[in-house]
């Protein structure tokens, strides 16, 4: 990947360079008007030209916008360069950090990527790259997210299979009482893959570890199909898609998520710099229930569907035209399927009967994960997991495992997100996150004072000084903490550009006039911020250049933080949204060689939408 990946860089790079300098990629550099190759020295130059020859026009010098955009994206890739030397020595957080910095210095600054076709370029190439490696750095684990375990179908790829007629007898005979909503058959395909799951140590741990996954979204799933009228053992896919690994990747595609679906097709899953719906668990089961359904309603048998849902539905209409016959298994014998697909079907009929006589089977030690249960938030700003696991009290790999859709550890700005907390933390979280400025909440901590802990101590765990601490939480620098209940402890975004400081440092020569201007804020709000009259500051001021955390104390008493009241409003505490959107447009799959185009729904409008003061959630 590596190799591949850099050649695209040089490449990109080339285009850059020769886009910089006012040449124009597409057109050859040389031969015009029918010339030969040079291949010797190039003769010497003429004589001057004379009055009556026109001079070459020279191109007008760069805007002033151009010149930015020139200096932004040199920024951009100066910063993703350092993250890719990052990701290749293993150095994942660092490489995060620049990745996050190569993304934001576009974001934040003020010029509309959407209006300028080079930095629109570059901004979807450095997502796509940095995407890409992020997510190939989660699937082999990278210290928040466990390591992604092979799916039993990548196991069983490259197995032989032999068939035992005892097996296919127990099978069938297993069949009668097996009840499923989708039409189950036993033959000796099925009964190959049965006996691999049963009879192999290699078959049975993956299939085992995939049964034990699905008890975080078995109910989820369950509740999903039902709502949108779809077989329940459909819920068996992600046996072969994913083995129920909401942040599964195919490093070949990149079709992601529990169902596998491709990065660029269009199935109502939102998919940005921030966050990939494909890898939330419940939207991305809507999506799919709603795809397979508008499969089979092309097709008409539910064998076929699954067929084009590894396939493609285009695919599978084209061998059925060509051969006559509606029917899996007739397409499978007359070799009218990839590989890769004449084994989807068969494996997850294997893995519904074996989940229904699992003892029979030997998965009598299957111990379900217990559900996912969260409490989900709707907000619209930005915020950083680590400042929500700091709030609830959480580990960082429980909030990603939470909020697995979250690519950058932070949530987008300026959109709607669904945020899952712990159960029964929702009240806990809009209490302390309202003392933070909505503005603050990307970067900001939260710490909860220990009995041993100092102003001095807390300030040299955050790298931040004593007196930015202090001042944040309306402390005095001596103050003990003794009674405080928590220190909101301000600190810049990784990847902030120097207009997103915090404090400043004055300068000689500096006045609150000329200091406001420089960080376009009011003169009086920074008066009031920093309780300063007149204009005149001493150098070497601290003073606050953007709105502090409005934190009170609930009592001298006591003198602890009060957490609550301080007029930030945490927006859509307690709501949750499902998701009604339905894939709009068509889409390929690339697995094993096997291509793929998935067709997708037609859109739908919203239908429904729940608001609760708090809701405890079943979600995954």
């Amino acid at each position: 990947m590596r190799i591949g990946w850099n050649r695209y860089r040089l490449f990109g790079s080339a285009l850059l360079a020769l886009s910089l300098a006012g040449c124009d990629p597409s057109q050859p550099l040389a031969n015009r008007e029918g010339a030969k190759p040079q291949v010797t020295a190039p003769a010497l130059p003429g004589p001057p030209q004379t009055s009556q020859t026109a001079a070459p026009a020279l191109p007008p010098p760069p805007t002033r916008e151009q010149q930015r955009v020139n200096l932004l994206i040199e920024q951009v890739e100066q910063a993703y360069a350092y993250g890719t030397a990052d990701y290749r020595k293993g150095n994942l957080a660092e490489a995060k950090v620049e990745f996050d910095r190569a993304v934001d210095l576009m974001l934040t600054s003020g010029i509309d990527i959407r209006g300028d076709s080079r930095l629109q370029e570059e901004f979807d190439r450095i997502v796509d790259g940095v995407n890409a490696l992020e997510m190939e750095a989660l699937k082999q684990g990278n210290g928040f997210v466990p390591k992604v375990e092979p799916s039993p179908a990548e196991v069983a790829s490259d197995v032989t299979f032999e068939v035992d007629p005892n097996l296919v007898a127990k099978a069938r005979t297993d069949l009668a009482t097996t009840k499923s909503d989708l039409p189950l058959v036993v033959n000796d395909y099925v009964a190959s893959y049965i006996n691999f799951f049963a009879n192999t140590q290699k078959g049975h741990n993956t299939l085992l570890h995939s049964f034990q996954r699905a008890g975080r979204y078995k109910a989820m799933i369950q509740r999903v199909m039902a709502e949108e009228g779809v077989p329940q053992d459909l819920i068996y896919l992600a046996v072969a898609e994913s083995g129920f690994q909401p942040r599964a990747l195919n490093g070949r595609s990149g079709a992601g998520g529990m169902w596998q679906f491709m990065p660029h097709g269009d199935y109502g899953l939102v998919r940005n710099a921030y966050v990939d719906e494909r890898f939330d668990p419940e939207k991305s089961t809507r999506a799919y229930a709603r795809y397979m359904k508008f499969i089979y309603n092309q097709l008409g048998d539910w064998y076929l569907s699954m067929a084009g849902y590894d396939w493609g539905a285009g695919n599978v209409q084209r061998a059925v035209q060509k051969t006559g016959y509606a029917d899996f298994w007739e397409l499978y014998k007359r070799n009218n399927l990839p590989a890769e697909t004449k084994n989807y079907v068969p494996e997850i009929l294997a893995a519904i009967i074996i989940a229904n006589h699992p003892t029979q089977y030997g998965f009598d030690d299957v111990t379900l994960d217990p559900p996912v249960l969260t409490d989900t938030v709707t907000i619209n700003y930005s915020v950083d997991l680590r400042l929500v696991s700091d709030i609830v009290g959480a580990p960082m790999d429980e909030m990603m495992a939470l909020n697995p859709s979250v690519l950058r550890m932070t949530t987008p700005p300026d959109a709607s997100f669904d945020l899952h907390l712990p159960a029964g933390t929702a009240t806990l979280f809009a209490q302390r996150v309202a003392a933070i400025p909505e503005a603050k909440r990307n970067a900001w901590r939260y710490h909860r004072v220990a009995a041993e802990d100092t102003l001095a101590s807390v300030a040299r765990e955050y790298r931040v000084s004593e007196s930015e601490l202090a001042t944040a939480n309306q402390l005095r620098a001596s103050e003990s903490l003794q009674g405080v209940e928590g220190l909101v402890v301000p600190q810049a975004p990784a990847s902030a550009l120097p207009a997103h400081i915090v404090l400043y440092s004055a300068r000689k020569g500096d006045t609150l006039v000329t200091i406001a201007d420089r960080f376009g804020v009011s003169l009086s709000q920074l008066r009031r911020w920093n309780n300063i009259t007149g204009i005149k500051v001493e150098p070497g001021r601290r003073l606050h250049v953007a709105e502090p955390a409005n934190v009170s104390h609930a009592s001298r008493a006591h003198r602890r933080v009060a957490i609550a009241g301080t007029g930030a409003k945490a927006h859509g505490t307690g709501s949750a949204k499902a998701s009604s959107q339905a894939p709009t447009a068509h889409a390929a799959k690339k697995t094993n060689g096997a291509s793929s185009a998935r067709k997708a729904l037609p859109q739908k409008p919203a239908t429904k939408s729940k608001h609760a003061t708090k809701k405890q959630k079943q979600t995954r």
